[in-house]
């Protein structure tokens, strides 16, 4: 997606907010997905772009960057949301493609990773099936998208990882955890 705007790309203006932003990719998710005739590079660029339009909605440049004087700090008792709002650039995100596949359809796999969401953080953008985005408590604060798609019978899921207060996190051990956690669910 490298030169390419994602605001274009998802067909919306560069002002729109995060619900615009989300229809846009239904929308465009819609058209180009593999099981509608579409193929799975021009997925992955939807995505892509849905991802980085949304990272520039929850981490615009800092004021200081554009010169002009900082905004005071968020007062305290805000949910963890606001916390997502500092998180690190896109250059800090680590995407780790194909990372687990799971033995059912997205809209199964959906659901246990919303219950497996509940124990280790929070659903931050609810996109079923194919997308969620969650903000994790484990193995360290990060951001968490997981992007859904049919395998034969099955569903790979691929992570996108940000920081919150730092580097992202490796994205081996946030792989871990969702799949130990599954696991954990499939034995119960």
């Amino acid at each position: 997606m490298a030169g390419d705007d994602p605001f274009a790309v998802l067909g919306v203006d560069a002002d729109a907010d995060e619900q615009a932003l989300a229809a846009a990719r239904r929308r465009k998710a819609w058209q180009v997905h593999p099981d509608r005739g579409g193929s799975h590079a021009e997925m992955q660029r939807v995505n892509a772009a849905y991802e980085l339009a949304l990272a520039l909605r929850l981490h615009p440049p800092s004021s200081e960057e554009a010169g002009e004087p900082a905004e005071p700090a968020p007062g305290p008792g805000q949910r963890r949301r606001a916390r997502m709002q500092r998180v690190q650039p896109l250059r800090r995100m680590v995407r780790d493609d194909a990372s687990f596949t799971i033995d059912a359809l997205p809209v199964e796999a959906y659901e246990a990773l919303l219950v497996v969401t509940s124990w280790i953080g929070e659903a931050l953008v609810d996109d079923p099936p194919y997308a969620l985005e969650v903000f994790l408590e484990e193995p360290e604060p990060c951001w968490c998208r997981l992007d859904l798609v049919p395998d034969a019978g099955g569903s790979t899921v691929s992570l996108t990882v940000a920081g919150v207060e730092g580097p992202a996190p490796d994205v081996d051990a946030v792989r871990d955890v969702w799949v130990a956690n599954l696991n954990r669910l499939g034995s119960a």
